[in-house]
């Protein structure tokens, strides 16, 4: 496991900014973005927390025809956190060293400097996310003042192996931008809740709302219900199915180990039994 700052402290306030993201409009999704930020620094947040996305949306040929622009996207997103002296998380495209382009969670610190980077590992095939973006091959656990987090991003929520391996190495909060939409609010409200209860971890999920085309794949409508939930799987905030909002809540990490140490799932894990491949 990781070894922790020396400066380390459990307790974190964060914003969760569920947002109507304007299609192929960063320039619009970032004027309202410094607008959430300005807001969460004043209510004291120390992390604010965007949607999968959250600058472009999904419109596959205008990220590839934009490619050249998301770097300064993702700059802009670092001189919002600097500004407002606020750690900053969500996902975005990236190029990446060969020319494609990744479905990328980035974590920006109070200094705008890029602590995390994460790439979505599990495409969503249903709307043809693994014919476009380039999938990421690895998980990542980053050091925070507040503990260890892991990252993930949507669909990745159906994947339980990605958040036990978090859980083995320490990890107390997962952050995960998400971009799910109906009819799959039910599955979204149990997975999440399974994700929290079965690894012992804080778990932060940030959707959006609105509706989206995808062409030939129809129209799609995210349903919001952006949440917190704790190591025992509690609701801690939620936002509504339909509306913007930016909700705001203090949490204390030293939770996750006072469940595990009183709920002792994974020390009674038989790992030998269990057959993965």
């Amino acid at each position: 496991m990781p070894d922790l700052p020396e400066t380390s402290e459990t307790s974190l306030t964060i914003a969760i900014a569920q947002m109507r993201v304007a299609a192929r409009c960063p320039e619009e999704n970032l004027a309202k973005a410094e607008l959430l930020v300005a807001e969460t620094a004043q209510r004291g947040s120390d992390l604010v927390c965007f949607p999968e996305m959250w600058t472009t949306g999904f419109d596959w040929s205008y990220l590839a025809a934009q490619a050249a622009q998301h770097a300064g996207v993702i700059e802009r997103v670092a001189a919002l956190a600097r500004r407002y002296g606020i750690w900053i998380n969500g996902s975005l495209p990236e190029v990446t060293v060969d020319g494609s382009i990744a479905n990328t969670s980035i974590l920006f610190n109070a200094a705008g400097e890029r602590v995390s980077t994460y790439r979505k590992v599990h495409l969503f095939s249903l709307l043809h996310e693994d014919l476009h973006l380039a999938a990421g091959n690895s998980l990542t656990v980053v050091n925070t003042p507040w503990g260890l987090v892991g990252l993930a991003i949507c669909y990745d929520i159906r994947f339980p192996e990605l958040f036990r391996s978090y859980a083995l190495q320490g990890v107390s909060l997962v952050l995960s931008p998400i971009a799910f939409p109906h009819p799959r609010l039910d599955h979204w409200q149990v997975l999440s809740r399974a994700r929290a209860i079965e690894n012992q971890m804080f778990l932060v999920g940030v959707n959006r709302v609105g509706s989206e085309d995808f062409g030939p794949d129809g129209v799609v409508s995210y349903f919001g219900n952006s949440v917190i939930i704790d190591p025992w799987g509690r609701v801690i905030v939620e936002a509504s199915e339909t509306e913007e909002e930016l909700l705001t809540v203090a949490i204390d990490l030293r939770q996750a180990d006072e469940v595990r140490s009183s709920m002792r799932v994974l020390n009674d894990r038989r790992p030998d039994l269990y057959e993965l491949s």
